[in-house]
């Protein structure tokens, strides 16, 4: 009812408004001294041209602006309605038998625009006077970073979105912006004067607005802007702006890859995914952080089939939802089934003989798979020897193994049991038509378990933020990175690779914990960090290459490929098949024996 009333109040404010404004030009025209026959006129058809002074307006969509929110373009529309009216009013008196002098028209028409567009321009003046000055006093403080126009657009916005906070100062690197306003808001000065600025205005929040910025310079402001204690939120790149508009919603919460020490990786995946295009693609694993996200990415390249595999149908059915709604033409399948079943394995491949196979299924978590070696037996070595072997006799073009860097001179049984699904399909390439390859990566940024959700769960908590070590150190890479490393990974494999990217320099835990507690907005006093020693399996440094592997460079320069000439030999092979029975037979605390020693010369070692 009030959204009715405030939108019937124009249409009434200019009937009357015409009326002024035919009476006003008459006084002025005549100096106050107006002959009754141009009264006459007035008061026979003032009400006619009032009621058709609306109807033009309307035309003109005058009536349904949000008029808190006018602009130029408004101002516009206001100028061509009431020229548009002025015009009918001369031919109007024209066609009757009185007329007015010229000079009236045109005040007329003056009188008419001034009004017309001063009511409009007062109702916003009025709401921004209520907002800045009236519910504005409790709202919270921002800083912009960036007197450009991201950070036009960013004080804009929020003078339209004012419960979101007050702009109070503008910093920006170039000296001569210094002294200058944008909409009312001071730019203070350079970065230099970040900390004064934050404390003379009781800063609470820094929107960083600089999308044009490369990388390396946000990472150097948003690291400067994290001493500040404020809560950090930064606009997308502009490749993320679509038309180069920047809209509010856009801003985000600044999050660690932010301050990772090295730009994200971007694969030029669309010239190189033509090996996805009408091919029957299968991801098992498929409901997991790695294959759901291979999953939404192998289906922007048109794959005849997609077949998605897991054990778990929550979180299958889920994705498979949203896939069927993105991609209504995909030929979509969501198979439940466990990769230790061979029985289930061949006929998922005798159903629908997949020529692309990504091997995303696997048990990730180290601590857990100490406790449970057997089932890290099972699934990583054998349930991936089980879909291997069915790329095989299936006559499969490429099968691609997503590995980790804990295969790596592996001290637990997960990353021991990788290593050996690592050389299980290299030999069996050595003997297939298949092409079969293995990526190698790090930890993986927001995946499901991985540290960085921990961290935050317990910052919300508030405390405290638990570290093995403090000079533990891990490599990182983003969900997207890896998914892209996957996929071009099955372009490049002509069969027996191990593929890395370059993920930079490996990163302290604790840095990463720090850093989360002040882009939270926390002081390190707020959220205590404790300490709990590294876990059984846990290693102080994850390594990417064994000793006896060589790197070589591809074609592309952030991903290496490495060629390693291990095998199983027959007695390895015999110990591997009394794992699988011990693994079987649940016969854990043997199984782990198995996996992680074995007798060379004399010497217990460990085994993978």
């Amino acid at each position: 009812m009030k959204r009715f009333s405030i939108r019937l109040v124009f249409p009434v404010a200019d009937f009357i408004l015409t009326h002024f404004a035919f009476i006003g030009a008459l006084i002025l025209r005549f100096e106050g001294d107006v002959p009754q026959r141009y009264l006459d006129a007035y008061l026979k058809y003032g009400m006619i041209l009032a009621l058709i002074a609306v109807i033009v307006f309307a035309f003109f969509r005058l009536y349904s602006n949000l008029w808190q929110y006018v602009s130029i373009y408004e101002l516009g529309d206001i100028f061509l309605a009431v020229t548009a009216f002025a015009l009918i009013n001369y031919l109007f008196f024209h066609l009757v038998s009185e007329s007015l002098p010229r000079s009236v028209y045109i005040l007329i028409w003056g009188l008419l625009l001034f009004l017309a567009g001063g009511i409009r321009l007062g109702y916003r003046c009025l709401a921004a006077w209520e907002v800045w000055f009236g519910r504005g006093v409790n709202r919270k403080k921002l800083l912009i970073i960036g007197a450009g126009a991201g950070g036009y657009m960013v004080i804009k916005e929020l003078f339209e979105h004012p419960q979101l906070g007050q702009p109070v100062a503008v910093i920006d690197e170039d000296p001569k912006k210094m002294g200058l306003r944008i909409h009312g808001v001071p730019v203070v000065g350079t970065m230099e004067a970040l900390m004064p600025t934050v404390k003379k205005y009781n800063v609470q929040e820094i929107i960083v607005a600089i999308p044009s910025a490369p990388e390396t310079e946000i990472r150097r402001i948003l690291k400067q802007c994290k001493e500040t204690g404020c809560k950090l939120r930064r606009l997308p790149g502009l490749y993320k702006i679509l038309d180069g508009k920047v809209f509010l919603r856009q801003i985000r919460d600044v999050n660690i890859t932010d301050l990772l020490g090295r730009p994200e990786v971007v694969l030029d995946n669309a010239s190189i995914c033509t090996y996805l295009q009408g091919q029957v693609v299968l991801v098992t694993g498929a409901g997991g952080s790695i294959g759901s996200a291979l999953c939404r990415q192998i289906a922007r390249f048109n794959p005849s089939s997609l077949v998605m595999l897991d054990n778990y149908e929550n979180n299958l059915y889920m994705l498979q939802r949203e896939l069927q709604d993105s991609y209504p033409n995909l030929n979509l399948i969501a198979l439940i089934g466990s990769i230790q079943d061979e029985k289930r394995i061949d006929a998922v491949f005798s159903q629908f003989k997949p020529q692309v196979i990504f091997h995303a299924a696997a048990h990730k978590h180290v601590p857990l798979m100490e406790d449970s070696p057997g089932e890290a037996i099972k699934n990583n070595i054998f349930g991936t020897i089980n879909v291997a072997k069915a790329a095989d006799r299936y006559n499969a073009q490429k099968f691609i193994l997503i590995s980790t860097d804990k295969a790596v001179n592996p001290t637990n049984v997960m990353g021991a049991s990788k290593r050996v699904a690592e050389i299980a399909i290299q030999q069996i390439n050595a003997k297939s038509k298949t092409k079969y390859a293995a990526v190698r990566f790090g930890n993986v940024l927001g995946s499901n378990g991985s540290v960085i959700p921990i961290f935050m769960k317990q910052i919300e908590q508030g405390g405290p933020i638990t570290v093995t070590h403090p000079e533990v150190t891990r490599y990182f890479m983003t969900i997207q990175e890896a998914v892209q490393l996957v996929i071009q990974a099955g372009a490049l494999a002509l069969g027996g690779e191990v593929f890395i990217l370059d993920m930079g320099e490996p990163v302290k835990i604790l840095d990463l914990a720090t850093d989360l507690i002040a882009l939270s907005g926390y002081k390190e006093d707020d959220i205590p960090i404790v300490f709990t020693g590294l876990r059984p399996g846990e290693k102080m440094h994850e390594e990417l290459l064994l000793d006896t592997e060589n790197v070589d460079r591809t074609s592309h320069e952030k991903i290496f490929v490495c060629k390693s000439s291990a095998k199983i030999s027959k007695k390895e092979l015999e110990y591997l098949e009394e794992l699988l029975r011990a693994a079987k037979d649940f016969h854990i605390t043997f199984a782990a024996e198995l996996a992680m020693t074995a007798d060379n010369d004399g010497k217990t070692q460990r085994y993978f």
